[in-house]
């Protein structure tokens, strides 16, 4: 039995492994988060001698050391040594200035027992040790990030107990569960090991504490961090110092020399500004630059191909690891393969894997992530029905029964008169002072033309709401994402970047031309700036529900950003009937914590996929040209203008490189125009 409510780091063997598989099942049966470990995790110099002891860790409960063997007086040097070390990281992560000294805290904090006296009765085992206040609580949880390698910015979570949900939520402790804690800290010999989760499930932390745990352990190894969108690759080139710096890596990054972190493509005048480029470069291969004759598979092919045809085992990289798996296909994970000595490590989020038709018994990960850290279930499950269309008839999407499991889901089949699919999810550490107050993390808010209402309205009323529920939000606290790409969008957004700075002395970050997300500013952006992201609190607007796959997919990207709460923004007068349904199915979710489906039949499944298939492959010419604005980041005030000279040089011809050169052409006679 594998759970990721249970970590084991040491051996099972005659003396620990009937107590260690009543733990587990424990911890499984009573959903408890244990871990069972027998030094510090996340720093190789922490080793001890005597091996008859484990440590068990779980959140509420005393750091209880276990004792296996007879030698009291080895078991009594074992804790001494485990406690003074666990001081030492305490004092190196600044934890110290919280929780005090380990002279403060052992008295409360320790246990130590002998296995023989809980074998059998593993419940009172916990019973004995229960933590009964919030700050002792807090502080056990503290040292076990420490221990786990899951470190919290104590600056955050701070050390006295938030008196509103706001500020709870963001000082909830955050630790790695056990399917999190085993890819970060497991050993493995395989060429490719797969991670699979939702989105929010921690996929690209966990790929940034396995880069530093390579990048740490070996002096020369040579890494490759990548991804398919430019944005995200410029993002995490960001991110690792920060991270690095944060987890107090002393070795100087050495950019292009022993890390690469760029986007999977590149270009042609840069060795350096793509994996494909740089693997060109050292392989002596024709590059192939974008076009829409060009596609990256292709070019992945034809660089498998050359490479295999040198014969010989020429590697240069030692790792790779690649996130968001989803935008690529087989040809760039072979291709990383073939250059990379040891191991590739994909991440990729499995929903949207599963909405662009692949199948998750056939993706067979070997780590799959099920708990989504970020986002209230409640949320997550209204942003998946949104995004399949299952309040809808026909649906978009249907889930098989071990792909709903796979997503997280509890699966119970009702068949009182007609079938109805049950599904709910775990409630999470995270969000459980939400749950004791029936807290609504998703709401639907529609304007109306009736009443003379408009998105900019709506939005500054709901950015009071939020300010006299929470005192203490701030700008970075929320975010604005416009899912129409079109003139009446960003001309929303203009009048918000004027409104807002006046009513709430707030500046704005319009991401979609900054690219970035800027500190102490508001953030707008339109949908395709806000991956990687989140917030407390998320504001989604869109004029209306479109059935189109890649929006819906899209739709629910944008609603899980939020880790608090979600505000879905429509027209009441272009949903009006969906809108009724989606109000009452919302109703239903806040009130039970649950979705209630009726399932298609097996001739609706089928036309469900030909209809999923034949939408995904219908591009209009619209969304073509404005996917090349996109790529060559042209600024949105342009781009309706560069779309009519297109339109009216060469009609709907699909025609990327005759598009890119017309744009080249024409942007700055536009932009002087402007």
């Amino acid at each position: 039995m594998t759970t990721s409510f249970f970590f084991l780091q040491i051996d099972k063997n005659d003396s620990n492994a009937n107590f260690l598989d009543k733990l587990e099942k424990y911890s499984f049966d009573n959903k408890k988060q244990v871990y069972i470990i027998n030094k510090p995790l996340g720093d190789t110099k922490y080793n001890y001698e005597y091996k008859e002891a484990f440590l068990l860790l779980a959140p509420n409960y005393k750091l209880i050391f276990v004792q296996l063997g007879k030698n009291e007086c080895d078991f009594d040097g074992f804790v001494e040594d485990f406690i003074e070390d666990l001081g030492s990281i305490s004092d190196k992560y600044r934890y110290k200035d919280i929780i005090g000294r380990p002279r403060i805290w052992r008295k409360d904090l320790i246990a130590e027992v002998h296995i023989t006296d809980y074998i059998n009765n593993i419940e009172n085992l916990f019973d004995e040790n229960r933590l009964l206040t919030g700050e002792l609580k807090k502080k056990c949880e503290l040292l076990i990030s420490l221990l786990t390698g899951s470190i919290n910015n104590i600056d955050k979570v701070k050390g006295d107990i938030p008196d509103n949900i706001l500020d709870k939520i963001k000082q909830k402790i955050q630790l790695f569960d056990g399917d999190q804690t085993r890819f970060v800290y497991q050993k493995t010999d395989q060429k490719r090991i797969t991670i699979q989760g939702l989105s929010g499930t921690g996929k690209t932390e966990l790929l940034l504490h396995k880069l530093k745990d390579i990048y740490t352990s070996s002096q020369d190894a040579k890494v490759a961090f990548t991804c398919h969108n430019k944005i995200l690759a410029d993002s995490l080139r960001k991110r690792i110092p920060e991270f690095f710096n944060f987890m107090k890596v002393d070795e100087q990054i050495e950019w292009n020399e022993r890390l690469l972190c760029v986007n999977a493509w590149g270009s042609k005048y840069d060795p350096f500004s793509g994996i494909y480029r740089y693997i060109c470069e050292k392989y002596n291969l024709n590059f192939n630059s974008y076009s829409f004759h060009t596609s990256f598979d292709f070019v992945c092919k034809k660089a498998l191909e050359e490479i295999k045809k040198l014969g010989e085992d020429n590697y240069i990289f030692d790792y790779m690891l690649i996130d968001e798996s989803q935008d690529f296909q087989e040809s760039f994970f072979e291709l990383s393969e073939l250059v990379t000595k040891n191991t590739v490590y994909i991440a990729g989020d499995i929903f949207q894997s599963i909405f662009d038709d692949s199948i998750i018994s056939e993706i067979q990960p070997d780590f799959l992530l099920s708990k989504c850290y970020r986002t209230d279930p409640k949320t997550l499950m209204f942003a998946h029905a949104l995004g399949m269309g299952l309040f809808e008839s026909p649906k978009l999407r249907w889930l098989e029964d071990n792909e709903w499991k796979a997503c997280g889901y509890e699966l119970k089949k009702l068949t009182n008169g007609a079938e109805k699919y049950q599904l709910s999810r775990e409630p999470l550490r995270r969000f459980e002072d939400l749950n004791q107050l029936n807290f609504s993390s998703i709401e639907l808010v529609q304007t109306s033309k009736a009443l003379d209402e408009n998105a900019e309205k709506k939005i500054v009323e709901i950015i009071r709401d939020i300010k006299k529920e929470n005192p203490t939000v701030i700008a970075d606290d929320i975010g604005i994402i416009f899912m129409d790409d079109n003139n009446n969008s960003y001309l929303s957004i203009d009048k918000l970047s004027v409104s807002i700075p006046r009513e709430f002395s707030w500046e704005v970050n319009k991401a979609h031309e900054s690219k970035e997300k800027i500190k102490d500013t508001l953030f707008i952006s339109n949908k395709n700036n806000v991956k990687g992201l989140e917030f407390p609190f998320v504001i989604c607007v869109t004029k209306k529900i479109h059935n189109n796959p890649s929006y819906r997919n899209t739709l629910y990207m944008v609603l899980t950003r939020s880790f608090l709460r979600s505000y879905l923004l429509i027209s009441q007068d272009c949903n009006e009937e969906l809108a009724k349904t989606l109000q009452q199915e919302l109703k239903n979710i806040n009130e039970t914590s649950t979705l209630l489906i009726t399932p298609p039949t097996e001739d609706e499944k089928k036309a469900i996929v030909t209809a999923f298939n034949y939408n995904e492959k219908k591009v209009s010419f619209y969304d073509f040209v404005y996917n090349i604005f996109e790529d060559l980041e042209v600024m949105p005030i342009f781009r309706p203008d560069l779309f009519n000279v297109i339109k009216t040089l060469i009609g709907e011809k699909f025609d990327s490189e005759l598009i890119i050169q017309i744009i080249t052409k024409n942007y700055e006679i536009i932009n002087n125009k402007k």
